[in-house]
């Protein structure tokens, strides 16, 4: 590997490279034999979670420089530093305080007494709606809840709400949208009723295209209902810092849930923002959801790096990218509501490491954050995972299990999860040439067919893989998860050197964006742009 800035930090990296070259001479087939334990020794159990990462180009040989190159970074002080609220978010002098959301037991501080204060606020809430005392402006009660937001006002609640469906209440139904696409919006409202559905604005600044767009065509949406301005404030809510906009926009200030700037989008479904997951589940099973990831974080903070899963997990990912140029990462969520896992992820991976300057601003020369990718199981066995198998590019793989079926088909479920041990036994094993040809020997083909067909049967297997396995798709086993993959990204940000917090990549299209809409509403583009976008835009004024 080139002599990039990583190299040049890290004492560890010599040995390191030296491993990669060992692995390139030894397959993981090579490694299960040599050592007959080599499951246990590398799977670990946290929070309710269990994760078998033996099925990685991953040895005590390999760990030891891993692991020493962890200490270099100061990976530990700088888990002090996160869980301790300083501000790990250089560039805008900030904290990221998600884990103080969920807290357990007194609050012990201001920030807990006011994160104490919102969850009662919230739960006086969910109880005035799942009784009925929250009535609309025909004195009916409510029957559904549309939650507007976009990002990480929209894709962890609505991630979560999805996944924890065995847990609904059945006392309204929770509904999502988001896209500026007017369909999103309105096919979301095509079957409900202005008089029994109420809204959730979900905004920190009151301002966010998408959600201000959305939000003032349900509220034009509901007023053409029969709705006077004055009855708004009976079907909206908001979670907002911006309180004068949310009252300007008929939100009664009581109605107006608080976010705090400690708090990213993206790790903010804890809070307020999880409105939607408590109204679907309830106060009770979204304390669990709190309750599971703060027994993550104190794994987080307590266990020695060796044995710490987000640490692993993160040393594995920083091992395969920079060593093995991995680009993407899967995960498979053998669990179908588990489906929108992989988009949550995209955002808590992509957008927190995305970076291509240090913290100190510095361009870096090396990779840094994968491409995520996923979907559920077993519909990936059916589209992708034919280049998982037989591509040419390296992708390491999370599998993701629930050892109890979600539903009364069990049967089925012993399917499923067969289905994501062998997909993690194929890649692991693969299938060789030899065993190729006697496959198509034993069903009869001339020597000549074997020759030609064998080749293209071949699979290379020595493909890596973590599996890790929850309980059952609870509350708390969910909380747990989640709040592993927060810990990894936050882990690999301190190993790349970067900012896991901020997102200035997001803004400049929203600039751009304002000025587009102003050209294709007059017609008029400014002579230095380029060709292409003028094109465009008067195509498709």
């Amino acid at each position: 590997m080139s002599e990039h800035a990583l190299a040049k930090r890290y004492n560890s990296w010599s040995a390191l490279q030296a491993r990669k070259h060992f692995w390139d001479q030894t397959t993981l087939l090579d490694a299960f034999r040599q050592d007959p334990d080599r499951a246990r020794h590398y799977s670990l159990t946290a929070a309710g979670l269990f994760l078998d990462y033996s099925k990685n180009h991953i040895d005590q040989e390999t760990l030891a420089p891993l692991l020493a190159l962890a200490d270099e970074a100061g990976l530990g002080t700088a888990i002090g530093q996160l869980l301790q609220g300083e501000p790990v978010n250089n560039t805008e002098g900030r904290p990221a305080l998600h884990t103080a959301l969920r807290f357990q037991g007194q609050a012990a501080d201001a920030r807990q007494r006011e994160v104490a204060a919102t969850l009662e606020k919230m739960a006086t809430f969910v109880t005035a709606v799942h009784s009925g005392n929250w009535r609309g402006h025909r004195d009916q009660p409510i029957t559904d809840v549309v939650n507007i937001g976009i990002g990480g006002s929209d894709l962890g609640p609505r991630m979560v709400t999805r996944a924890l469906g065995a847990y609904h209440t059945g006392k309204v139904t929770v509904h999502f949208t988001a896209n500026i696409d007017g369909a999103d919006l309105a096919d979301t409202l095509a079957d409900l009723h202005p008089a029994t559905t109420l809204f959730i604005v979900a905004s920190k600044s009151f301002s966010t295209l998408e959600t201000r767009e959305n939000a003032f065509s349900a509220r034009q949406w509901t007023l053409d209902g029969g709705c006077a301005e004055g009855d708004l404030h009976k079907h909206y809510v908001a979670v907002s810092s911006n309180v004068a906009a949310a009252e300007a926009f008929g939100i009664a200030p009581d109605n107006i849930f608080p976010m705090w700037d400690w708090v990213g989008g993206r790790y903010s479904l804890w809070s307020a923002i999880g409105l939607p997951i408590a109204l679907a589940v309830g106060m009770d099973h979204f304390n669990a959801l709190r309750s599971g990831a703060h027994t993550m974080d104190h794994h987080f903070s307590t266990a020695p790096l060796a044995e710490n899963m987000p640490v692993l997990l993160a040393l594995i990912t920083f091992w395969y990218s920079e060593f093995w140029q991995a680009q993407s990462q899967a995960v498979l969520p053998y669990a179908q509501r588990l489906g929108q896992l992989p988009a949550y992820l995209q955002q808590l991976d992509m957008e927190s490491l995305g970076k291509s300057v240090t913290r100190d601003g510095v361009a870096v020369d090396y990779p840094t954050g994968l491409i995520l990718w996923g979907t559920e199981g077993t519909n990936g066995q059916h589209s992708f995972h034919q280049l998982l198998h037989q591509g040419t590019r390296l992708v390491p793989v999370d599998f993701i299990a629930s050892a109890k079926s979600m539903s009364h088909l069990h049967d089925q479920h012993t399917h499923l999860l067969a289905c994501c041990i062998s997909q993690s036994q194929a890649l692991l094993a693969g299938k060789p040439l030899a065993a190729a040809r006697e496959e198509l020997r034993a069903q009869g083909l001339p020597a000549a067919r074997v020759d030609e067909l064998a080749p293209h049967k071949v699979i290379p297997g020595n493909r890596p893989s973590n599996t890790l396995v929850l309980e059952d798709l609870s509350p708390t086993s969910l909380g747990a998860l989640i709040a592993l993959y927060e810990h990894k990204v936050y882990c690999l940000s301190v190993l790349w050197g970067i900012n896991a917090f901020d997102q200035w990549g997001v803004e400049l299209g929203k600039q751009l964006g304002t000025a587009i809409h102003q050209a294709m509403a007059s017609g008029e583009c400014p002579d230095n742009w380029d060709a292409s976008t003028r094109q465009l835009v008067n195509r498709l004024r």
